[in-house]
């Protein structure tokens, strides 16, 4: 379980800061983001630019993309959001069942998009994925052996 994927609908709040979160903890891994309605080319959201910042992590080149086939086929795990961004990829990329669960899975929550909302839902963002993230990684190492 080498290439993760993180999803969420813009590509421009959470997931980004997901992979940037994912990537530092596992570096041998490939980790990326995309978006099932991505912003296509926009930078992150400053305010995630911000937190990341203060987390220690750089999201200044991440551009948002849009989810793909090949991407699907390329992830070996896919972290998503929130229960209906997992429908909506599944309904819409079928051979991603199996490899598709939310980054609160293992906790039970789902991870509210803050866009256009203000610094605390970005806060209350940040707060869950890096719960989840924490929730996660030993069981990618464990499962990457």
């Amino acid at each position: 379980m080498k290439n993760i994927l993180t999803l969420c609908i813009g590509n421009i709040c959470r997931s980004p800061l997901a992979e940037a979160l994912l990537a530092r903890e596992l570096p041998t891994h490939r980790v990326w983001s995309a978006g099932l309605g991505a912003l296509v080319g926009h930078p992150a959201d400053p305010t995630s630019v911000q937190i990341g910042l203060e987390q220690g992590l750089d999201l200044s080149g991440h551009r948002a993309q849009q989810i793909t086939s090949f991407m699907c086929q390329q992830a070996d795990l896919i972290l998503v959001m929130e229960q209906g961004h997992k429908a909506q990829l599944e309904q819409q990329y079928p051979q991603v069942r199996g490899k598709v669960f939310r980054l609160g899975q293992l906790g039970q929550f789902e991870i509210a998009d803050p866009y256009r909302e203000p610094r605390e839902a970005f806060d209350a963002a940040w707060a869950a994925i890096a719960r989840g993230v924490a929730d996660w990684v030993p069981r990618i190492q464990q499962l990457s052996r």
